[in-house]
């Protein structure tokens, strides 16, 4: 028997042997070139007709609301009335996270916990319009005496009931992802199920479940069809109503703003709407940076 040196390389395929993997990975590295291409004109396009506006008085844009003066409106309303339905939607994120739990530790797997799987997932590929109309049918006209009917509350609850079919699937890939041995440590030590989803499934789970929530957040913002079905405003004015009554109010989003901006005949208004988009970006832009940070430092305490 020889005493060669094992060399690894020696089992490594001849070059070309792999042409199926080569074509593939010149396929998946393409459709990401293409992707980066796409997003990057639409950047460029946004930040060039914004540019006027940008480097003139964008502190203006942010903080005034819409006039019939070109050179003085801005998109206040729009933002406001976007940070109120990003906050309702993550009041009901806990809903989802919870029906994840039980889907994934304490459902049995027969046939009606399937058909709810099979549900939330179609449920996730259902148009936007589909949910508007929902919307209007149960928050504006059933529920009308609670939501005030064409409010900023009808918009945030139809757009919270479209999310919450991402947040369980994301939140359920994440907890299935967590390794079976978290658990079987966890009960050998004689903690509960309960415990042993608290102290580690969750942890372990975090930071998927963080970022499925942040995507979910991000396609609220971004939303315009329900809006306008429940009856949201381009503009609105408030007055000298209280808070309650502005949340049982008329109410507009940065979506309805942009799309109103875009109708308006005069071309001026074209700079508004490429500003107003470029304040959505921005905006789902440090809502995501929020989420990677906190994601990274909860992978940091995990030691991950």
């Amino acid at each position: 028997m020889r005493g060669d040196v094992f060399d690894p390389g020696s089992l490594q395929k001849q070059p070309g042997a792999d042409r199926p993997g080569q074509v593939f990975f010149g396929l998946i590295s393409l459709a990401v070139l293409a992707a980066f291409v796409m997003v990057g004109a639409v950047l460029w396009d946004v930040v060039q007709g914004s540019w006027d506006i940008s480097t003139s008085r964008m502190w203006g844009f942010l903080t005034t609301s819409f006039v019939s003066n070109p050179d003085a409106a801005g998109v206040a309303q729009g933002i406001r009335g976007s940070l109120i339905i990003a906050g309702i939607v993550i009041l009901t994120f806990p809903i989802g996270i919870g029906a994840a739990i039980y889907l994934e530790e304490y459902a049995t797997d027969n046939w009606s916990t399937r058909l709810i799987q099979v549900t939330v997932r179609n449920l996730a590929g259902v148009p936007s319009i589909v949910y508007g109309l929902l919307g209007l049918a149960v928050f504006v006209q059933t529920l009308k005496g609670l939501t005030g009917g064409d409010s900023v509350i009808s918009g945030a609850l139809t757009l919270a009931i479209l999310v919450l079919p991402i947040v369980i699937i994301t939140s359920a890939e994440a907890i299935r992802a967590v390794p079976g041995s978290y658990r079987d440590g966890a009960y050998g030590l004689g903690a509960t199920q309960w415990e042993t989803i608290r102290t580690q499934v969750l942890p372990a789970a975090l930071p998927g479940i963080l970022t499925g929530t942040v995507l979910s957040i991000a396609r609220a913002l971004g939303e315009a069809a329900p809006l306008l079905v429940v009856g949201a405003a381009g503009f609105y004015t408030t007055g000298n109503n209280d808070f309650l009554e502005q949340m049982r109010g008329a109410f507009t989003a940065l979506p309805m703003n942009i799309a109103t901006f875009t109708k308006e005949p005069a071309a001026i208004w074209r700079g508004h709407a490429a500003a107003a988009s470029l304040v959505l970006l921005v905006l789902v832009f440090l809502i995501n940076l929020v989420a990677i940070i906190g994601r990274a430092r909860i992978a940091k305490r995990l030691g991950r």
